[in-house]
């Protein structure tokens, strides 16, 4: 039912009951992610980031990547079925951020740091700066903002997000989070190949 309703419908949403509905209101807060699979990182981080916002934090599953091929049906029948009693989970083939933002306008868009350094990236804009601040320009003119969760890097140190070189007309898209907020040193690739370490969270006392 999910499949065939979203060959007409640009999102359909999947309720942690398995009720499944294209119409309704749109969630004021947005966790992207492939969840290959869904881990402690992807509910703490929404837990943490809503209880910032003050808004429940949905999950959204795009079939679509710019990076990688589309997801087949059963694939993503498998990645959606994580979410029974979890939380609902919008399933779109909005590849792209300021795509997202289509689809949910005003809406908090939650994700890691990586996620974060890919938005900003001209890499992913054709090496084009400009087409970058255009994307940007696009989630502000939306109403969006960026939730963004930090990271240990390589040397175990905790990275928290700063807008960089970015424009200062950026500066209010971010919100970051900081380490006595939100922390879980967990990897979707380490755990596929079961190799993941499962530290305890670090959340703020949350």
């Amino acid at each position: 039912m999910l499949w065939t309703l979203l060959a007409s419908r640009p999102a359909v949403c999947r309720e942690p009951d398995g009720t499944v509905r294209a119409d309704g209101p749109r969630p004021g807060a947005v966790l992207p992610g492939s969840f290959n699979p869904l881990h402690h990182g992807h509910t703490t981080l929404a837990a943490v980031a809503g209880h910032r916002l003050g808004l429940p934090v949905a999950f959204e599953l795009s079939v679509a990547n710019v990076d990688k091929p589309g997801l087949a049906p059963e694939e993503v029948a498998r990645r959606v079925a994580q979410f029974a009693g979890v939380g609902p989970v919008w399933v779109t083939r909005a590849a792209t951020f300021a795509e997202k933002a289509d689809l949910f306008p005003g809406a908090a868009f939650v994700v890691g740091f990586d996620t974060a350094t890919r938005l900003v990236d001209p890499k992913y804009y054709r090496d084009d700066p400009a087409r970058r601040d255009d994307a940007l320009r696009h989630l502000l003119a939306r109403g969006c903002r960026v939730v963004v969760g930090g990271r240990a890097d390589a040397a175990g140190a905790f990275r928290t997000w700063t807008a960089g070189d970015l424009a200062a007309e950026f500066h209010g898209l971010f919100l970051p989070l900081a380490e006595t907020d939100f922390r879980a040193d967990v990897s979707s690739t380490a755990l596929r190949t079961g190799k993941a370490k499962r530290p305890p969270d670090k959340t703020g006392g949350r």
